[in-house]
């Protein structure tokens, strides 16, 4: 792996490693190793942040990796039904047309059906790209081929890119849902 590629587990492995340093510091008093061993934790800490940070825009997500992933179809498709329905929804409810209010909520849950088959997919093929990336590219690294280990990387990014995305838009609903329901 690169050194450059922000990752989770090295960011736990770094916490780890850190914080033994840290101990043993304390135990032996030496303060060298009591800093190096909380500077490596506090470097830790920024990958972490780093390897979790994505920018989400709408039909697209963006990482810190550099890694530009385009969403599922559906995710698009299912958010501008939700969107319409709860338009036709409003109407039918401000104008009394029992018919278009109800058509606009089958709308609406249709529209979260398929936002949400697009986001399972879209999670789905980014944890295949990340481990096919991992392998791949450890493969390519024992043998050398340092072309189809830089492609493995881009797989990999990418793949945690489009996971990420999906993440956050998942983890968004849920929080929506949670506080729609703590109003009721």
């Amino acid at each position: 792996m690169s050194n450059d590629n922000t990752s989770t587990l090295k960011s736990v492995v770094d916490s780890a490693t850190g914080a033994v340093q840290n101990a043993f510091g304390k135990v032996t008093g030496s303060t060298a190793d009591q800093s190096q061993g909380q500077a490596k934790q506090n470097k830790a800490d920024a990958e972490y942040d780093a390897s979790q940070a994505t920018v989400k825009v709408p039909g697209f997500t963006a990482s810190s990796s550099g890694a530009v992933t385009k969403d599922d179809p559906n995710r698009t498709a299912g958010s501008y039904n939700q969107t319409v329905g709860a338009a036709k929804e409003f109407v039918g409810g401000v104008t009394g047309s029992e018919s278009l209010k109800a058509a606009g909520r089958r709308q609406n849950q249709e529209g979260q059906e398929q936002e949400a088959k697009g986001q399972v997919k879209d999670y789905v093929a980014g944890v295949s790209d990340r481990v096919t990336g991992t392998v791949g590219e450890a493969v390519a690294g024992i043998t050398g081929n340092k072309g189809a280990q830089e492609e493995y990387q881009k797989q990999h990014a990418a793949g945690k890119t489009t996971q990420r995305g999906a993440e956050e838009d998942i983890l968004k609903q849920a929080d929506a849902e949670s506080g729609a329901s703590g109003k009721s």
